[in-house]
C-alpha cells in the first residue's frame, strides 16, 4: 500500500509539473521573430509594465512590440560595436532622478507596487533603457547643430508662454540658452533616431506573431 501512495505521489507531481510547465508555454509565446532572435510576450509585458510605472499608462500590445522591435534594431548595433553598458552607479543616478519626479519615497513605492514591478526588474528596465538612450546620444550628437534662430524661437514659443502660464516671470534667453540647446540638441537627435530606424526596418527580417499567439 506505501509503494501505491508512493506511486501515485509520483504520478501526480509529474502531472502537475507537466501542467506547470504547459502553463508558462501558453503564457510565455513568442510575439515576434527578429532576423534569428525572438521577442517574447513577457517582454511585452515587462515594458507595459514600466510605461505604466513611468507614465501612468502603456501602450496597446502591439505599439509595445513596434517599439521592442525599434530597441531589437538599436542594441545590434550598440553591441556590435562594443558599446559599452551603463555603469551601477549611471543607473543609480536614473534611479535617483526618477524618484525625485515624486513627491515622497512612499509615492514612489506605492507606483512601483501598481505598476507590478518589482525594485529588481525596474534597475534592469532602467539600466536597458539608459543602454539605448546612451548608443543613440553617442551615435547622433556629434552631427547636430543649433542654430540661433532655432533658439531664439524655442523661447518664444515654448519658454516664455510656458513660464507666463503659471504666473511666473520668464527667465531672460541667456540664462534659458544652456536649456534650449539641451531640448534642440534632444529634439534632433530623436528625429535623426526615427528616420534610421525606419529604413532600418525595411532591411531586417520581421515575423509578427503577436495576433497568432493569442489563446
Amino acid at each position: 500500500m506505501r509503494r501505491r501512495l508512493l506511486n501515485l505521489s509520483v504520478i501526480l507531481a509529474v502531472l502537475i509539473a507537466g501542467k506547470i510547465v504547459l502553463s508558462q508555454e501558453v503564457i510565455d509565446r513568442v510575439a515576434a521573430r527578429v532576423e534569428n532572435d525572438i521577442i517574447l510576450a513577457s517582454d511585452i509585458r515587462a515594458l507595459g509594465r514600466y510605461q505604466l510605472f513611468i507614465d501612468g499608462k502603456s501602450e496597446s500590445d502591439a505599439q509595445l512590440l513596434d517599439r521592442l522591435i525599434d530597441q531589437w534594431i538599436v542594441r545590434s548595433e550598440a553591441n556590435a560595436a562594443r558599446y559599452p553598458q551603463p555603469s551601477d552607479e549611471e543607473v543609480q543616478r536614473s534611479l535617483a532622478r526618477l524618484k525625485r519626479t515624486y513627491s515622497s519615497p512612499a509615492e514612489f513605492e506605492d507606483r512601483r507596487a501598481q505598476s507590478g514591478m518589482s525594485s529588481e526588474e525596474l534597475l534592469a528596465m532602467l539600466k536597458s533603457q539608459l543602454y539605448l538612450s546612451n548608443y543613440l546620444d553617442t551615435r547622433f550628437r556629434p552631427s547636430i547643430q543649433v542654430e540661433e534662430k532655432d533658439v531664439e524661437e524655442f523661447y518664444k514659443t515654448r519658454v516664455v508662454p510656458r513660464a507666463e502660464a503659471r504666473g511666473q516671470t520668464p527667465p531672460t534667453l541667456e540664462a534659458a540658452r544652456d536649456f534650449i540647446q539641451e531640448a534642440l540638441v534632444q529634439r534632433a537627435i530623436n528625429e535623426q533616431a526615427d528616420r534610421w530606424l525606419k529604413e532600418s526596418r525595411s532591411r531586417i527580417r520581421v515575423e509578427n506573431l503577436l495576433t497568432e499567439s493569442k489563446p
